[in-house]
């Protein structure tokens, strides 16, 4: 146990060692705790204080055990608590979102024990999470929860928008679905505003101003799929690749953030996008163990050009 840890973190934690080893001697029970027996007869001492039912027996098998009387409140959480909980999970491991996984299937568990109008938005949350390491900072639950809440129900909303520093702006949008990607939380839909689909970062909205009417929204939508393939759009310069192989081969080559791939009449792939930085979309062009050309943009061939000239030079050829 780390040792910064409060008096009462550590009287809470000689509860459960109590709780899960009937018996424990005040020796063990220090040895645990990581601190003296002394120190951890003091916080039995705590407990005791508390009014809660520890009992202790005398004799070379006696130690610490809880009485019958302890009746323990249920585990409630609120909507926000919730959704904090399963966000917090998300970001802080890589498949939590997978119930085959050991913390996805305990976070599973975790859900199954709410009531659906708290577990309802968490779940919806849970299935179009992409999984990732955690390195960025986490917008508001209570806020995440509203647009998730918003989703869930189809019903639009008019909320304030921050595009830079005191820019902000007020959009009204149907909530499509809200997505985690790369550690980064994203909100899908159509704004009403810009007459057009809009990925937008759930930090940067600054406030939720009103619920609007409902809303039809698409069908069969694969948000993880959409907003990959959104993000791979409006950059600077044009990415055109032809690759000699099949969509479905592509398709396991080339990360759907790349750029939205499309069959051509030759039955090979078209690999359309955009970006603004050509030199590291080569690199990622290399990877792909089939032949390609580089249609454009001019930026896009001469930075390939460029990599190519570099990978024979190291080479030795």
């Amino acid at each position: 146990m780390p040792h910064d840890a409060s008096p009462t973190a550590r009287a809470l934690l000689a509860l459960e060692l109590i709780q899960n080893a009937p018996g424990i001697t005040a020796q063990r029970l220090g040895e645990r705790l990581g601190v003296t027996e002394r120190a951890a007869r003091r916080y039995v001492a705590t407990l005791r204080e508390a009014d809660l039912p520890i009992e202790s027996v005398s004799g070379p098998y006696g130690g610490y055990r809880v009485g019958r009387g302890l009746r323990l409140p249920p585990l409630t959480f609120s909507a926000a608590e919730a959704m904090g909980l399963v966000m917090a999970v998300l970001e802080g491991h890589r498949y939590a979102a997978d119930p085959t996984d050991l913390v996805g299937s305990a976070l599973a568990k975790i859900l199954r024990a709410l009531p659906e109008r708290v577990a309802g938005p968490v779940q919806a949350l849970r299935r179009v999470s992409a999984p990732s390491p955690a390195h960025a900072t986490s917008p508001s639950p209570e806020l995440t929860t509203q647009l998730i809440e918003a989703c869930s129900a189809a019903r639009g909303l008019r909320l304030v928008y921050r595009l830079g520093e005191a820019r902000d702006r007020v959009m009204e949008v149907d909530p499509w679905a809200v997505v985690l990607r790369h550690s980064r939380w994203y909100l899908l839909g159509w704004s009403h505003t810009s007459q057009a689909r809009r990925v937008l970062r759930v930090d940067r909205i600054v406030s939720i101003e009103a619920p609007l009417g409902t809303f039809t929204p698409p069908e069969e939508l694969d948000a993880l799929r959409t907003l990959e393939e959104h993000l791979s759009q409006g950059w600077t310069h044009a990415v055109d690749v032809v690759v000699d192989a099949g969509i479905e081969e592509t398709s396991r080559w080339v990360k759907r953030s790349l750029g939205r791939l499309e069959p051509d009449e030759e039955g090979r792939t078209r690999l359309r996008a955009t970006t603004d930085d050509p030199d590291w979309y080569a690199r990622q062009l290399a990877a792909i163990p089939a032949p390609f050309r580089v249609i454009g943009s001019p930026e896009l061939q001469h930075a390939t050009a460029a990599l190519g000239r570099q990978l024979e030079q190291a080479s030795g050829a």
